[in-house]
């Protein structure tokens, strides 16, 4: 590989193109009309316009985008994560081109891109599953059939996608079928695709996700664990990294199963296995993610690996080290949104009038936002994501109530208020740091605005 195409846009396109800085390889930049002035943009070595005013007219057109690719000499493409990151279609298209596809082969992505699939390679490889539907629902008739088989509650998730795009809870027997229609609105607008189905609803579950890497002879590594519990609308809010407060014996368990998913279905690069953990002890594989994650940066934080150079690596056909690394410390990471909490987390407009990110020792930023940004909700909310770093967990909140109060944005509605009292909160960062966290996924959704300082 000489020159990388990075067919997306905001902070993860301006962390893949300081990767190839670092790796030595020319990158290209893509842009819409209104990314035209975007940090992305100028974080590249070229950019090619892709002359459309929304996300369908540019980052989602795959003509579009392979054309780039040809106009530039790009003899590689990075799709980062969201857009057509997870698209088999895009990724034969790719290679179909000519090009090096920086992801998963495109069987692999079809196999786990599909949660149907997904938990039938989880299933062979053995993997703990809770009790779900083996087929898309026609009607919401069969999500009742389903309900009164495995008992209520049932989550209705859209077959495809990810995210947290597509999914609603039904607690009764009168809400199924207004989950299915939510599930299925949201999954066409999402994914263009209707499919839903149900599975048994684990109540106040962790989300734990394991960071893995896999390369083209088998070779699997497993990077760290991650919590991922603290969410809202079933989107992640903050992770860290490794996993707090797992069960005795549950850590090699979730490594064991992920590498197993992995291998099953034939998967290669960067990709992710998340599960849940019920309060009972209960272990469930929920889906897997076939591209870079995220939450990725809370993995390198406490591994001091690079996982989107490492991607390059298994893309040229590169072998995996032997075992996995070694953790050390601990990482939180904040994702900043445009978004107001105090109004149901609407997404906010407009622009960014003051930005003065924190600095100092453990702190990282990862963001293609600054001052003068204009920020469109069509395009996402997501700003920025604050990084912060430490010996212990205890020091690693210590850090991030510092840097979250030195974090400065004006012009714009964001989520820093909502960080700001989780770190403070006793159910997220209890005094005493031997005294398990009491957060789920649903925690924010029960418990804020009442944990909110005032004027929040």
């Amino acid at each position: 590989m000489r020159k990388v195409l990075i067919a997306n846009r905001g902070e993860i396109a301006v962390r893949i193109a300081r990767g190839c800085r670092d790796a030595g390889l020319a990158s290209v930049a893509v842009y819409a009309n209104a990314d035209r002035d975007a940090v992305h943009v100028r974080a590249a070595d070229e950019a090619v316009p892709l002359d459309g005013a929304t996300p369908a007219e540019t980052y989602l057109d795959m003509r579009k985008v392979l054309r780039a690719a040809a106009d530039s000499r790009a003899d590689a493409l990075h799709p980062g994560y969201g857009f057509l990151a997870e698209s088999a279609e895009f990724a034969q298209a790719v290679l179909d081109a000519g090009l090096t596809w920086i992801g998963p082969p495109p069987s692999a992505i079809r196999r786990l891109g599909d949660k149907l699939s997904a938990r039938q390679a989880a299933r062979e490889a053995g993997a703990p599953l809770l009790p779900a539907m083996s087929v898309p629902a026609a009607n919401p008739a069969q999500l009742a059939a389903f309900a009164r088989e495995h008992g209520l509650p049932i989550v209705v998730k859209a077959a495809s996608g990810g995210g947290g795009k597509g999914v609603a809870v039904a607690r009764s027997a009168a809400e199924i079928t207004d989950a299915y229609a939510r599930a299925t609105r949201a999954s066409v607008a999402a994914n263009g695709r209707a499919e839903c189905f149900a599975e048994r609803y684990l109540e106040r579950a962790r989300h734990i996700e394991v960071q893995c890497l896999a390369d083209s002879r088998g070779g699997v590594a497993v990077i760290s664990t991650r919590d991922c519990s603290l969410q809202r609308r079933h989107q992640k809010v903050v992770e860290e990294a490794p996993a707090p407060f797992l069960p005795a014996g549950l850590d090699p368990r979730l490594r064991a199963a992920s590498a197993a998913i992995l291998r099953a279905a034939g998967c290669t690069g960067a990709a992710t296995c998340e599960f849940l953990l019920g309060q009972d002890g209960t272990l469930a594989f929920l889906e897997a993610n076939t591209r870079l994650a995220v939450a990725h940066p809370v993995s390198e934080e406490v591994t001091g690996l690079d996982l989107v150079r490492e991607s390059f690596r298994i893309a040229e056909g590169a072998a995996l080290g032997p075992g996995d690394p070694g953790v050390r410390g601990h990482a939180l990471q904040f994702r900043v949104y445009a978004e107001d909490p105090a109004r149901g987390f609407a997404p906010a407009r407009g622009t960014v009038r003051t930005w003065r990110p924190p600095a100092g020792p453990g702190v990282r930023l990862d963001s293609g936002t600054e001052r003068g940004s204009v920020v469109d909700p069509a395009f996402g909310t997501l700003l920025a994501k604050l990084i912060v770093t430490g010996a212990s967990r205890a020091e690693a909140l210590q850090r991030a109530r510092r840097a979250l109060r030195e974090f400065e944005v004006t012009g714009l509605a964001t989520s820093l208020p909502l960080h700001r009292a989780l770190v403070a909160d006793e159910a997220f960062a209890p005094a005493d740091p031997a005294r398990p966290f009491s957060v789920h996924t649903g925690w924010i959704g029960s418990n804020w605005p009442v944990s909110a300082p005032p004027g929040a």
